[in-house]
C-alpha cells in the first residue's frame, strides 16, 4: 500500500518514547501530513535524560536541552503542539499509570489517527537491539488506543475529569517489522534531515547520510527516491 491521502483534514497524535524518535522514523511523513493540512500533535513520554554517558552530567539540564531541541525539530515540519509527559528516560515500563496518562491524552485530543512505535520489534537486522523504552511506549500507546480510550468502565476516574470515551480510527506503527504502507517522502527529505539535526545533543551532521540511506532502502521497491514505512491498523471500517 503506497497511498495515505485522507479526503479532509484529520487530527494525528504521535506518541513516542524519546525526543528524536519521531525525527529518525517518521519526520518526512509528518512534514507531508502538515503540508496536506492535517493537525499533528507530538507526545514525548520520557524526558530524554539518559541521552549521555558523560560522568557527572547534569541530567536535569540535559532534559531541558532535549525538550528545546524537540520543540525546534517539530516546528520545522509544521508541528506546534508538543506534549511532554516527563517519565524517566531509560527505565520506561508499560504500566497502568502510563496507559492511563496516554488514555487521558487520547480522550482530551480525540485524534483520528494515533502513531506509535511497534512494540513487537526486538531485533533490527543484526546490529541493533530495539530500545526497551520504545517497546514499552508502543505497548502502552497501543492499549491506550484499544481498549482503554474507547471503553467507559476502564479508568472511570477520567470520566470525572470530563473525558468521555473516544474511538481512534487508525493506528500507525512505525519501525515495524511488518510494514504495509510506504509513504513517499522524496519531496520533504531535506526538511526531515534538518529536523533531525535539531537534536544537537544527540547527533552530528553525519547522521543525515545514514538516515537518507535508510529511507532510500525503504523506497527502492516502491518507485520513490525516499520513503518511510508503517504497519496500519484500520479500527473503523468506513
Amino acid at each position: 500500500m503506497t497511498q495515505d491521502t485522507p479526503t479532509s483534514p484529520i487530527r494525528i497524535l504521535v506518541i513516542v518514547a524519546h525526543p528524536d524518535d519521531i525525527e529518525f522514523g517518521m519526520g518526512g511523513s509528518v512534514a507531508r501530513w502538515t503540508d496536506e493540512g492535517h493537525q499533528v500533535i507530538y507526545a514525548m513520554i520520557t524526558d530524554g535524560s539518559a541521552g549521555t554517558n558523560e560522568p557527572g552530567a547534569d541530567l536535569a539540564a540535559l532534559a531541558r536541552t532535549r525538550r528545546s531541541e524537540q520543540i525546534a525539530a517539530a516546528t520545522i515540519v509544521g508541528v506546534h503542539d508538543v506534549r511532554f509527559l516527563g517519565y524517566r528516560d531509560g527505565t520506561l515500563q508499560p504500566t497502568l499509570d502510563l496507559r492511563r496518562d496516554l488514555t487521558r491524552l487520547i480522550r482530551e485530543l480525540r485524534p483520528d489517527r494515533v502513531v506509535c512505535q511497534d512494540p513487537t520489534l526486538i531485533f533490527a537486522g543484526s546490529g541493533y537491539i530495539n530500545h526497551p523504552d520504545h517497546r514499552a511506549a508502543g505497548e502502552a500507546a497501543m492499549y491506550a488506543v484499544f481498549p482503554s480510550a474507547e471503553t467507559r468502565p476502564i479508568f472511570p476516574e477520567l470520566l470525572s475529569e470530563g473525558l468521555e470515551p473516544h474511538k481512534v480510527r487508525e493506528l500507525y506503527l512505525t519501525f515495524s517489522p511488518q510494514p504495509d504502507l510506504f509513504i513517499d517522502t522524496s519531496a520533504v527529505i531535506d526538511r526531515k534531515i534538518e529536523s533531525l539535526l535539531c537534536h544537537r545533543s544527540q547527533v552530528g551532521p553525519e547522521v543525515g547520510d545514514m538516515v537518507r540511506g535508510w529511507d532510500a532502502e525503504t523506497a527502492k521497491d516502491h518507485g520513490y527516491a525516499y520513503a518511510e514505512s508503517f504497519r496500519v491498523m484500520r479500527l473503523v471500517d468506513n
